[in-house]
């Protein structure tokens, strides 16, 4: 899907692959044609060194019971030649055997580690999957009076969660959804993800107003960054004074509007029949962590019109900023003039695979967006919250 970076050359070999069903597979070719050769008018020919190798090779992709049944065929196959062309008491055929000896043992050892190495993988996966969702829940499709779909793009391999963060939530003041990008990669990003999330969660459903939303998150992370200032594990981020998090707060009520709170983030395109209109802010404010550059102008919510059957589009810089191998940035909105008024979930999962296409799956920074789809009144959807 991306380039492999950061990943072992034993990567390549994984179920399914065809390099995995080729190494499967020879061994046993490498024993067909030793006994073929052996059983063969050109059995002077020294097949030895052939046949040896067959249960390393079986070790890379079979397990200590596969890997021990290729041991014992091999071994059988030696001595049925050995028999057959009445080579016993040479020393040639007790060297081949003591070689297969020993790298059955070898293999054997080999195969029930990296069995074990892979179970234990297999758990710390599972585990890193439930943690995952717990940070980065998944966009509820249906939502009262709404739709909405949401994707994430991790630039580093094997990951779900990273800098970029979102949650839609439906709050007894109508939809709320947070779109956001920390500064950072690794452990750090994601704990200050987790911080700012669980702010947001809370606060989304009691504050009234979404600017104070905002300031519980600004909260939450100038907590966070004085926690990980006393790590002592060294996983802190390498300069907490310059962590900070652009962030977007959304609010669709009743009314055919759209609130918004920008704190450093790339404005939202609202997409309708008219085309693609991106909602700028009319005051820039800098992004969560950097509240001294704030001033005196408090953080008030901005009203853009947002009528049934309008869509919002909310996104991180990653999106915009991902580049092609000619180094063009993927143009947006030039790509959603494209699409049709598809479901949310169509629509993000053809945005996806357009990123993709464009920076031909190699992703230099995480990517995420968030749609939602006003409906038209009267259509079902599931209820507010009291």
């Amino acid at each position: 899907m991306r380039k492999l970076r950061g990943r072992s050359e034993a990567t390549l070999i994984r179920p399914g692959s065809a390099l995995f069903t080729a190494a499967r597979i020879l061994p046993f070719v490498a024993i067909v044609t030793v006994v073929s050769i052996e059983l063969s008018p050109a059995h002077f020919l020294y097949t030895g060194p052939f046949l040896t190798p067959a249960p390393a090779l079986a070790a890379l992709t079979m397990g200590p019971g596969g890997t021990a049944a290729v041991a014992l065929l091999t071994g059988a196959a030696s001595c049925a030649t050995a028999t057959w062309n009445q080579a016993w008491g040479s020393q040639q055929v007790y060297a081949n055997l003591s070689a297969l000896l020993l790298v059955s043992l070898a293999s054997l050892v080999s195969s029930a580690a990296r069995a074990r190495r892979e179970r234990e993988l297999a758990h710390v996966r599972r585990i890193a999957q439930v943690s995952q969702d717990v940070v980065l829940r998944p966009v509820p499709d249906r939502l009262p009076g709404a739709r909405a779909a949401g994707v994430y793009l991790a630039a580093e391999a094997g990951a779900r969660v990273g800098g970029d963060l979102y949650e839609v939530l439906a709050t007894r003041y109508g939809i709320r959804v947070l779109v956001g990008d920390v500064r950072g990669k690794g452990l750090p990003a994601v704990r200050t993800t987790a911080a700012v999330l669980g702010a947001f969660r809370e606060a989304a459903h009691y504050e009234a107003e979404l600017a104070d939303v905002m300031t519980r998150c600004e909260a939450a992370l100038q907590r966070e960054i004085r926690r990980a200032e006393q790590l002592p594990d060294g996983t802190g981020p390498d300069e907490p004074a310059e962590q900070f998090v652009t962030a977007l707060l959304a609010q669709v009520p009743s009314e055919p509007v759209v609130e918004l709170v920008s704190r450093g983030h790339p404005p939202p395109l609202l997409l309708s029949d008219g085309g693609v209109r991106s909602l700028e802010a009319a005051v820039p404010l800098p992004p969560l962590g950097l509240a001294e550059f704030l001033g005196s102008t408090p953080a008030r919510a901005e009203t853009f019109p947002f009528r049934p059957g309008e869509r919002l589009l909310l996104h991180t810089d990653g999106v915009v900023e991902a580049r092609d191998p000619a180094r063009n940035f993927f143009d947006l909105p030039v790509h959603l003039a494209g699409l049709g008024h598809d479901a949310p979930q169509q629509l993000v999962e053809q945005i996806r695979a357009a990123l993709l296409q464009h920076v031909r799956g190699s992703l230099e920074d995480d990517a995420a967006l968030v749609v939602v789809e006003r409906e038209a009144a009267g259509t079902p959807g599931r209820p507010a919250p009291p």
